[in-house]
């Protein structure tokens, strides 16, 4: 952890912010593989991909080059994006409570009742 603080204090950021990053993304990670409110999740973990994206602009496009690139981190703000906008799956444990406009329920779909 502390070569993880040491980054963000190089970037610019505050290196106390190191372990609330590291808990919010296994936290956020475990409720969107186990279903729980991930929607709601992953709209909220956008603006962490966001900043990890910045930090890594610098280094270039791919995730290969030396300090990594941002290629990756946008891919995980486009994912966030589109489960937001999709929604959970009909085997969530606890689905976010509102649906996109516009369509209809999943869990009446995953029923069988359109």
């Amino acid at each position: 952890m502390d070569g993880f603080a040491g980054f963000l204090a190089s970037q610019g950021l505050p290196s106390f912010m190191a372990w609330p990053v590291f808990l919010l993304e296994l936290a956020g990670g475990l409720a969107i593989l186990a279903g729980f409110y991930g929607r709601h999740v992953s709209a909220a973990l956008v603006p962490v991909m966001a900043v990890a994206m910045w930090t890594h602009v610098p280094n270039g496009w791919l995730f290969t080059n030396a300090n990594g690139g941002w290629e990756y981190p946008a891919f995980l703000i486009a994912a966030s994006l589109a489960h937001w906008l999709i929604g959970d799956g009909a085997l969530a444990v606890k689905p976010a409570p509102h649906a996109v406009p516009g369509r209809a329920d999943q869990r009446v779909l995953a029923a069988g009742r359109a």
